[in-house]
């Protein structure tokens, strides 16, 4: 069998063995579903719910894909600057660490009070949540580039324009990609945790509300339901991350080129 083949059954058959186990668990202990629903009742409600959980899916989506990019513009601009200047990576770096390390429920209140808008709370919170492993890894690969060919772009008289361009970014960039996937799941956690603690409802709330809304009437049917979505859309997305970041190094970065072999 090819490895390829192999990675992606073995993963797959050891996941329906779970399931039916489950299945089995709560048909033969007689588990109430508003207790611990099986797969079959979370089946039935992705197939009953359907339209009305993606339609909450696609505004959850909507957000950590603003998120994500806003984080991933937003994360560059400040590692790059850091890079600059020692001092200035010493005076400004703490901050971004406090972005990282401060709950985003201890915020949101905050936020939800100064911010009207809806769309930009959930969007400050998820990019507060996405954007920290990006000037993390970011600053890491601009610091890392070869100290020789530093001093080379030196002896050439080379400017900072094309020292950035040709040496620095270069370098950078397997880094940032590695923060970006880091920070496409994160942008996801910050955005359901922020739909969360806002509240949203009606029928342009995220799938998080639906979740919640669900486990209050106690359909946990529906709000697994909603789990299984956010939790495939989690996959999803580190998938087309992990692929673009591919496509972009296969050809001269051994990270990438090691996997083709």
């Amino acid at each position: 069998m090819p490895s390829s083949l192999r990675n992606a059954a073995l993963p797959m058959a050891f996941g329906i063995a779970l399931l039916a186990l489950w299945e089995w668990a709560v048909r033969h202990y007689a588990v109430p579903e508003y207790v611990v629903p099986g797969p079959v009742a979370i089946a039935h409600a992705l197939g009953r719910d359907g339209a009305d959980l993606l339609a909450g899916l696609a505004v959850t989506l909507q957000v950590t894909v603003a998120a994500l990019a806003l984080a991933a513009v937003t994360g560059a601009l400040l590692a790059f600057a850091l890079a600059q200047s020692r001092l200035v990576e010493q005076t400004l770096f703490p901050y971004a660490i406090f972005l990282q390390v401060t709950p985003i429920v201890t915020i949101a209140p905050f936020i939800i009070i100064w911010v009207s808008n809806v769309f930009v709370v959930l969007l400050i919170l998820a990019w507060m949540a996405a954007v920290f492993p990006i000037i993390s890894n970011t600053l890491l690969g601009l610091k890392s580039a070869d100290p020789n060919l530093r001093d080379l772009f030196r002896l050439y008289q080379a400017s900072r324009w094309q020292t950035a361009t040709k040496l620095l970014l270069p370098s950078a960039l397997p880094y940032f990609l590695g923060g970006l996937r880091i920070s496409g799941g994160l942008a996801l956690i910050g955005t359901v945790v922020a739909e969360m603690v806002a509240g949203t409802s009606g029928a342009r709330s995220g799938l998080a509300s639906r979740l919640l809304e669900a486990s209050y009437r106690l359909e946990l049917a529906r709000a697994m339901a909603c789990f299984v979505l956010l939790s495939v859309t989690g996959l999803v997305l580190y998938a087309a991350l992990d692929a673009l970041s591919n496509f972009l190094l296969r050809h001269w970065h051994e990270s990438a080129r090691s996997r083709e072999e």
